[in-house]
């Protein structure tokens, strides 16, 4: 979330491996704690949205000095998790800061290493955890026409490429990091709800999920739209938009999914 979506709209999808356990020489099987949190893109939307597994949900966003996420993004994004997930123990949000990679532009194998070495919120009794990582470089894939504003790139893992969004800060459309973050992260979290019918399972993929561009809502107004003009005109322009009619919201169709996988 591997899927794109270049705001323009890009933001990466792309699929993680599962791993369950590991065997020692002596053949003494070791359980992975972690392996709740390294399924592919899309596997937990239902324990996410739903009371059925877990019944508290913990979001963890990790950030360096320079990208912490501002005050009125954490609450915007406590406010949209509490509106659409069911966790009737509540959903907590934890800070993590942490020292500043200076690997970039990443790539996401270098965002997966950042992410094992500093992530400390896993999956663990009725309890499901996800992690942000607002991250100080751009993504390496990054061109001089289109760029990675975020990506979703395992069941519970989402990357920010905050550095990359202060490029589209004020201008003519006066557009804030606080609305960047926002809406770039919302529609992260929408992939790891599983949307749009990344874990086939939608219950009407045929005229919700976008047929030129898979994993992505049809409808052009809904927050899972995925734009194909990748000019960094585009990205201004599409979020101005956005920006000016309130943040985006999921349209019916994918509330319609999201309840049908036990969400709100």
């Amino acid at each position: 979330m591997s899927n794109f979506f270049k705001i323009s709209i890009i933001l990466l999808i792309s699929f993680g491996s599962l791993f369950s356990c590991k065997k020692k020489d002596d053949d003494v099987v070791v359980v992975d704690l972690k392996a709740e949190n390294r399924k592919v893109l899309g596997a937990s939307g239902e324990d996410i949205l739903s009371a059925d597994a877990f019944t508290e949900l913990r979001l963890e966003l990790v950030f360096t000095k320079t990208t912490r996420p501002s005050n009125q993004t954490i609450i915007a994004l406590r406010d949209f998790l509490e509106q659409r997930v069911n966790k009737p123990d509540g959903v907590q949000i934890i800070p993590n800061l942490i020292p500043a990679p200076n690997t970039q532009p990443f790539t996401l194998d270098e965002i997966r290493d950042i992410e094992d070495d500093h992530r400390m919120q896993y999956t663990e009794d009725n309890s499901i955890a996800l992690y942000i990582f607002f991250a100080n470089g751009s993504s390496i894939n990054d061109t001089d026409t289109s760029v990675t504003l975020g990506t979703a790139y395992q069941n519970t893992s989402i990357v920010i490429y905050s550095s990359t969004l202060v490029q589209f800060v004020g201008g003519p459309n006066n557009l804030s990091l606080s609305t960047l973050e926002t809406i770039t992260t919302e529609h992260e979290l929408g992939h790891l709800f599983s949307l749009v019918n990344l874990a086939n399972d939608d219950i009407h993929p045929i005229d919700h999920e976008d047929p030129d561009n898979n994993k992505h809502c049809v409808i052009e107004d809904c927050l899972m739209y995925f734009q194909s003009s990748a000019t960094r005109a585009a990205i201004t322009n599409r979020m101005s938009r956005r920006a000016q009619g309130g943040t985006p919201v999921f349209d019916d169709l994918c509330i319609a999914d999201l309840r049908a996988k036990g969400g709100k």
